[in-house]
């Protein structure tokens, strides 16, 4: 617990850090990595690249000051956080590397403004942070292990299957090396990939969702190439996974995890909408719910540039043949000549109303300003915010 002097000292430091929070944690992260450059084994070179990583610790890093004497309103973002740290293989002994090294940029940001008083009031408050977050992550991680077919930290798995699905998008089958039980998952989680290209210096982790219904012999996962672009390089591990990994290569996979998953208590209609490569947990939300509540009405709901960039469209189409409670509806930006779909364009409201029901549950999950017209559309409906489920590939953004 902190004592009020502490708490008034953190609270009073909140406008500062919406003002001077990522540079303070752009700092942090040059200054960690050039101290202990193997935590780049761990971290996400590309979002660290394209200061993804730096703002979203600087607005965890805000939400952690503003509510210091209340923390349990900002659980559920500790925990999905916790999750990603489990996957990853975060561990007690990195906190503290990462406490000194925040303590740190805070004084190099903020120079004479960040007192000693301040600095002792962080440290103190980092304390209790880290306490929290080791504490919740200690628990998935017996969780994973002691799990029907749990394990811990990387498990081999071999590439079953691989099967291209579009021009940029590619399913791989993965099976457990030991041909030992799997962790069975919810449906919207993901597993947490480790290679190590040729010629790399450090190891990468990539969060894939897995785009299966639970299945007890395999896991699947559908992964887009990300090409090289003029604001951003070829994506490491997209690539390797594409170029370099074919059926019979081995893999090393942590088990399921993640908080953005299907209820499956409800008993309401559901519309799933994705875009791009956002379908992976939409498609195993949809295999799930035709498996499992075939009385419950479904929508789904697919947005792609056009059809050469479409994963998995026979799938769904065949799919929507099967179930009478499935119906299915297709987006395509720009579609090429004589291409069908529902709608040409961008998904909007009135389009919105007239293929769902409102008393649907709705998750979405795609592009960041797919999930922004998707999120703003539902507000304007009037759609309860505790219906509306989303999840964000990479560090979170702000809808």
């Amino acid at each position: 617990m902190l004592d009020q002097h502490t708490i008034d000292i953190i609270k009073s430091t909140v406008p500062v850090l919406e003002v001077h929070g990522q540079d303070i944690t752009k700092t942090f992260y040059q200054t960690m990595f050039r101290n202990h450059p193997e935590l780049l084994n761990i971290f996400n070179h590309a979002n660290q690249r394209q200061g993804k990583q730096s703002a979203a610790l600087a607005n965890a890093v805000y939400a952690a000051a503003a509510h210091i004497d209340r923390l349990e309103e900002i659980l559920p973002v500790v925990v999905q956080i916790a999750h990603k740290h489990r996957a990853l293989g975060i561990l007690p002994e990195h906190y503290p590397i990462v406490g000194e090294n925040l303590l740190a940029a805070i004084k190099t940001v903020l120079g004479d403004a960040a007192t000693d008083e301040i600095i002792d009031a962080w440290g103190r408050a980092y304390g209790v942070i880290a306490d929290a977050f080791i504490g919740v992550e200690r628990q998935m991680y017996e969780d994973a292990e002691q799990q029907a077919g749990g394990w811990d930290g990387f498990r081999p798995f071999v590439v079953e299957r691989k099967v291209r699905e579009s021009e940029l998008i590619t399913s791989f089958y993965l099976k457990p090396v030991d041909g030992k039980a799997i962790a069975s998952f919810a449906p919207g989680q993901y597993i947490t990939v480790r290679v190590k290209p040729e010629g790399q210096e450090f190891t990468h982790l990539r969060h894939y969702s897995l785009s299966a219904a639970p299945d007890p012999d395999y896991y699947r996962i559908t992964v887009k190439r990300e090409d090289a672009a003029t604001d951003k390089p070829a994506g490491a591990v997209s690539t390797y996974l594409h170029e370099s990994v074919e059926e019979g290569s081995i893999l090393d996979i942590s088990a399921p995890a993640g908080v953005f998953v299907l209820d499956q208590t409800k008993d309401t209609p559901v519309v799933l909408l994705s875009g791009g490569v956002g379908l992976t947990p939409m498609v195993s939300m949809l295999e799930t719910l035709l498996k499992n509540s075939p009385e419950r009405e479904v929508v789904y709901i697919h947005a792609a540039r056009s059809g050469i960039y479409h994963a998995m469209k026979d799938h769904i189409a065949e799919l929507t043949k099967q179930h009478a409670n499935l119906k299915s509806y297709l987006i395509y930006e720009s579609p090429e000549q004589d291409e069908a779909c529902d709608k040409t364009g961008y998904i909007d409201l009135a389009w919105l109303r007239q293929v769902t029901d409102p008393n649907s549950d709705f998750y979405f999950c795609g592009p960041v300003p797919f999930m922004r017209a998707v999120n703003e559309a539902l507000k304007t409906w009037g759609i309860p915010a505790e219906r509306t489920h989303f999840e964000f590939f990479g560090p979170a953004d702000n809808l």
